[in-house]
């Protein structure tokens, strides 16, 4: 079984998609951060579950597609997956912390 890591920067997406979804719904925020959190336990058995990054065109970074939100991945290895990033689908990927261009 692969183990999934949270980076802090997918973690800290989490936090600000709740908090902006809680302005209008302090349940449907917690739903739905709960439901994106969970979605990435199918990555324990099925790491390769996700598409793979069409900006990027690398197999190991891939994402899950979820309530509107991209769940952006990479497979460190057999055992072991880090989530980099959950954003809006309507947002480009490279504007994002982790491949932002400096």
């Amino acid at each position: 079984m692969v183990k999934v890591v949270w980076t802090t920067s997918a973690l800290e997406d989490l936090d600000n998609i709740g908090e902006f979804i809680g302005k209008d719904s302090l349940k449907y925020a917690i739903i739905t951060v709960e439901e994106l959190f969970d979605s990435v336990d199918i990555l324990e058995k099925h790491p390769r579950a996700g598409s793979i990054v069409p900006e990027f065109k690398n197999d190991s970074l891939r994402q899950l597609i979820r309530k509107g939100y991209r769940i952006v991945y990479r497979i460190i290895d057999e055992h072991r997956i880090d989530v980099l990033t959950v954003h809006s689908c309507y947002r480009l990927l490279t504007n994002t912390k982790p491949f932002k261009e400096e």
